[in-house]
């Protein structure tokens, strides 16, 4: 018996097939294997075309069937991961529109912080948790004013994961959570955000049907299995965005519990008990996959622009010539916690939410030329990028949160043992790295959802756990000290 799931990014879809007994991967593809193109027509614009995704969908999951020599018939359950915040408009005969507005496409900017002006901070935060900023309501609404030809053609929206979701079952539908991602679901009511849709003049017809996120959302028609190589009503039973479903990929369920990414940004990613906000809007909330109206689970998402892209950076610009990022790891560990007084700020990347949308830039700060080398400037920039994630986990405490243990994948920022260790040591948590990655949690997502699995502790019991880094007692002094005085920098930055 096994478990499908997908995951759909910007870059690549990837399948991957798991065995529900044991749950091990037995396969995995993406593609393409270039990076996916992104449609730029005007500056700040970022588009793709669905049809493409159900291309490269179909491709990955040829694949892994051959790859493995699984039957399809054996194929119980189908997960979806997907990017979140774009927007997909179909009409009535399920035909795509226009392309899609992808995440990171900044168009419906002004839109959404005029509505937040208009409707008042209060209003919008106490009800949708976040801004309206940039996200699937505002792109919708800029659809409106500038599209009006292709607004008026519009049967449904939807997100990503289900345009994917439609394309396999023929059925439109989409989740909690996923509308809570497009501002489209109110907390305050535990209902449509009817408020924001009458501001932009959006009618709640064209909301597709909500399903639970663990559930039989539809099953695969005919024309979608023989395009895909799998048996026709195989069921679709769970659907997530990226990020909700990387935590649900880490077993990170409960309040308190953190899932962290560190690749080119890096995110923070933890569950909430309660229904609280922060009042600056420096992170944003969404329902978790197992939020509910009886059970709060809301996930508070931190993204820092300038992660790895900063060690990236310090590794072409400033390592010895050729040098690669283990070796670089080794000469960062020749120089001492704080870097003898050198700071960096990693915010070279664009503004930054959790700096409440201010662009300040990367710096270096307190370098002296008589002590400093190469060794302190590559410490200094990880530990930049753990004292950033610090403070935003100070913004996720100060809503209610208690961080005591970490979750991640062992990729990217979280190889480094400095990255690691520091990050333990200025936040006390525990951090535990895994190896999974989303379209494998998807998979058992749809394990759960079809009632294979009865919880996620059962889902995870086969998480493989690689390594666990506790806090470093005897250097939590030296830790809390490097932070300060980076953030002393950073308090001077935004002065």
């Amino acid at each position: 018996m096994y478990l499908l799931g997908v995951d759909v990014g910007s870059s690549s879809v990837k399948a991957s097939l798991v065995d529900a007994e044991n749950g091990q991967s037995v396969a995995s593809a993406f593609y393409p294997k270039t990076e996916a193109p992104i449609i730029s027509v005007n500056s700040g614009w970022a588009e793709q075309k669905p049809e493409s995704w159900w291309e490269y969908l179909q491709q990955s999951v040829k694949a892994v069937l051959a790859e493995s020599r699984v039957n399809a018939a054996d194929v119980k359950a189908i997960g979806i991961s997907y990017q979140m915040h774009g927007l997909v408009c179909v009409d009535k005969n399920q035909e795509v529109l226009r392309p899609a507005i992808i995440w990171c496409d900044s168009r419906a900017v002004s839109y959404g912080q005029k509505a937040f002006d208009t409707l008042g901070a209060e209003q919008c935060l106490s009800h949708l948790l976040n801004s309206p900023g940039n996200f699937t309501a505002s792109k919708l609404a800029w659809v409106k004013q500038n599209e009006p030809e292709i607004f008026e053609k519009i049967y449904k929206i939807m997100l990503p994961g289900d345009y994917i979701a439609m394309k396999m079952t023929g059925v439109i539908s989409t989740t909690v959570s996923g509308l809570s991602e497009g501002m489209m679901w109110d907390f305050k009511e535990n209902k449509l955000a009817k408020f924001l849709l009458d501001y932009y003049g959006i009618s709640e017809s064209l909301i597709p049907e909500i399903k639970p996120t663990f559930s039989n959302q539809g099953e695969l028609t005919a024309k979608a299995a023989a395009e895909l190589g799998l048996k026709e009503g195989t069921p679709v039973t769970y659907r997530g965005g990226d990020q909700p479903n990387n935590a649900l990929s880490l077993n990170v369920f409960n309040p308190g519990e953190i899932a962290s990414t560190a690749g080119t940004s890096g995110v923070v990613y933890g569950v909430n008990g309660s229904v609280n906000y922060d009042k600056k809007s420096r992170v944003n909330s969404f329902a978790h996959v197992n939020h509910t109206a009886e059970s709060t689970r809301l996930g508070v998402l931190l993204c820092v622009n300038g992660t790895g892209i900063l060690n990236s950076w310090i590794r072409r610009n400033v390592a010895p010539e050729g040098i690669g990022y283990a070796d670089m790891n080794t000469l960062a560990a020749q120089a001492p916690i704080g870097s003898n007084g050198l700071s960096i700020l990693p915010f070279g990347n664009g503004a930054e939410r959790m700096l409440e949308n201010r662009e300040i830039g990367s710096s270096i700060s307190g370098i002296n030329f008589n002590i400093h080398s190469k060794q302190h400037i590559i410490r200094a920039a990880q530990e930049g990028i753990v004292f950033s994630f610090k403070y935003g986990i100070d913004i996720m405490e100060s809503m209610g949160m208690k961080v005591n243990k970490i979750h991640a994948g062992n990729a990217n920022m979280f190889l480094s043992p400095i990255f690691r260790d520091t990050l333990a040591g200025v936040t006390g948590a525990t951090i535990e790295l895994y190896d999974t990655d989303g379209s494998v949690g998807a998979a058992k997502g749809a394990g759960m959802g079809a009632g294979i699995y009865k919880d996620h502790n059962e889902a995870f019991a086969t998480l493989k756990k690689i390594s666990v880094i506790e806090p470093d007692a005897a250097n939590k002094q030296a830790y809390a000290d490097a932070y300060a005085n980076w953030k002393r920098a950073l308090d001077k930055a935004l002065a």
